[in-house]
């Protein structure tokens, strides 16, 4: 039997015989509805100091607040979609809004809780504007998912100035923004868990999509490096490296995104559907799993733990077969560089 069924069969009792207590006076009547009254107290007692700890630790999920970047769609969409069903409010921030507000719309619908907010992870003032209400509102933070990137592939011949600059004010800015804005407020409560996605591609080189490839590889690093200290005040840290999942950025790089390397839409579809590519729903959940358990580096499907083993154990090998992988994928579409 358990606790509160047990209080609740002593209680009835004491109706079934006309006599209700109040724990205070219970000493005026039986020992026995003195004992109850004791017991009722230590569980009133018990209650408020959970209800204190609750608004002190972090919470997994139910009952925590999340902000996604990126949330509108793909990989964000997904991860928004289960922090609800897991009992988590969520905010979808995205310069998506119209999209943003649907998804928030099919959570609340469904008995979630959901907010859209139309955000540009590059402006640290929005993002600074956009956490300090959530807590205001809440009460409290309990993640933030810096997920918003973009992907523009193509060789390092044909980007600008304007592609490099993209890349770093999203793909790294737009991180460092989300990290800015919530880290001292969860050092200030005593918790958080910040969670950034980066990529495979951010533990393996990348020729071909050099750019992409670089800031996934400071997303990576950023995390690794912040983790350490981050613990010591409080706040855990994890980076999501995703392997191939089936998300638009696949496809042409997202809404936001590019191809600069002409590639016929199907050859790049029998391409992707070589490497399996994980539904996003079931990605959410194995990567929240993951983050419940505090995993520093999350890498989903685990089967890409293989290239990041050999990357690990010899660098140079893990080069000699990036060259190849690019000759073969060069050949395959005819898309040999020209000088």
């Amino acid at each position: 039997m358990g606790f509160s069924a047990y209080l609740y069969l002593l209680t009835f009792n004491n109706f079934k015989y006309g006599v209700y207590y109040k724990p205070s006076l219970t000493v005026k009547y039986s020992n026995h509805n003195y004992r109850i009254g004791l017991i009722l107290k230590a569980w009133e007692s018990f209650r408020v100091v959970k209800s204190l700890e609750s608004n002190k630790t972090i919470r997994i999920y139910d009952g925590a607040t999340a902000i996604v970047t990126g949330g509108a769609s793909g990989i964000g969409r997904a991860l928004a979609e289960e922090l609800a069903k897991r009992g988590g409010e969520v905010v979808l921030a995205d310069l998506q809004i119209e999209l943003a507000e649907k998804v928030a719309s099919t959570i609340n619908a469904s008995g979630g809780r959901a907010k859209a907010v139309k955000i540009d992870v590059t402006d640290f003032p929005s993002m600074e504007y956009l956490v300090q209400e959530t807590v205001k509102r809440t009460g409290r933070l309990d993640y933030m998912f810096n997920n918003a990137g973009i992907a523009i592939g193509g060789y390092v011949s044909q980007y600008d100035i304007e592609i490099w600059n993209q890349m770093v004010d999203v793909n790294i800015r737009g991180v460092i923004n989300g990290i800015q804005a919530v880290y001292k407020i969860m050092i200030g409560q005593g918790f958080g868990h910040i969670v950034n996605t980066a990529s495979m591609a951010g533990l393996m080189c990348g020729p071909g999509n050099v750019a992409y490839t670089m800031t996934k590889h400071a997303v990576v690093g950023l995390s690794r490096s912040l983790s350490p200290e981050a613990e010591q005040m409080g706040v855990c840290v994890s980076v999501i490296c995703p392997g191939v999942v089936r998300t638009p950025i696949l496809f042409g790089g997202g809404k936001y995104g590019k191809m600069l390397i002409d590639i016929p839409p199907e050859q790049m579809r029998r391409m992707w559907e070589k490497l399996k590519p994980m539904a996003p729903n079931l990605f959410a959940k194995k990567v929240l799993d993951l983050v419940a358990k505090n995993k520093a580096i999350i890498i989903v499907p685990s089967w890409w733990k293989v290239f990041w083993w050999i990357n690990r154990l010899s660098p140079s090998l893990e080069l000699s077969l990036s060259k190849k992988r690019f000759k073969k994928f060069q050949k395959e579409f005819g898309i040999e560089q020209k000088s």
